[in-house]
């Protein structure tokens, strides 16, 4: 399922304008980016919760090479299931 996609069957199920979906969505998706930006955890109950994981500088190799690189460190968003969503899939 593609973000057109979601926004097609948010439309339809609530019987909104599509233009108004996609608002709804998008502001779904910049509330929850902000949050992460700002290294706070999203929980949405019985689905899931997306966090900020911090990862270390570590030495890497260049794969073609073989020469030795700096990795900086960084950011990076993470996802874990909720107990309703993993049963659901069951």
């Amino acid at each position: 399922m593609t973000k057109a996609d979601l926004i097609d069957s948010l439309a339809k199920r609530f019987e909104l304008p599509r233009q108004r979906a996609e608002e709804i969505v998008g502001g779904l998706f910049d509330d929850i980016c902000a949050a992460l930006k700002n290294s706070e955890k999203v929980n949405i109950s019985g689905f899931g919760t997306f966090s900020v994981s911090h990862r270390k500088g570590r030495t890497g190799r260049n794969p073609k090479t073989g020469e030795a690189i700096e990795i900086a460190p960084s950011r990076a968003a993470k996802f874990k299931a909720g107990k309703i969503l993993k049963e659901s899939l069951s």
